[in-house]
């Protein structure tokens, strides 16, 4: 713990709190922690985009994800060139 005073660097105790600052912190994380704690992060992350993406598709009609024409992402279907006047909104 650090009580928060400022004391010399060759300090061997601390002014406020009289502890002893030759002693090494209980505890460092390491690359093993490192590495542990990422992985739990990214097993959550994917578990709650899987879950959200079954919420959604479960949803009633106007809330369900929905296909995106090919005429919108023309980028996604190669197989199929559109146009430059083909790719504009419609007019109302």
């Amino acid at each position: 713990m650090n009580c928060g005073q400022e004391n010399k660097d060759a300090a061997k105790a601390c002014r406020k709190c009289s502890r002893d600052l030759a002693t090494p912190p209980a505890w460092f994380p390491d690359g093993k922690w490192h590495l542990k704690t990422l992985g739990i992060i990214y097993a959550c992350l994917v578990v709650f985009y899987f879950g959200v993406s079954f919420i959604l598709k479960s949803l009633p009609k106007p809330y369900h994800i929905r296909k995106i024409p090919i005429e919108m992402t023309p980028w996604l279907g190669k197989a199929k060139y559109l146009p430059e006047d083909q790719l504009k909104a419609p007019a109302k």
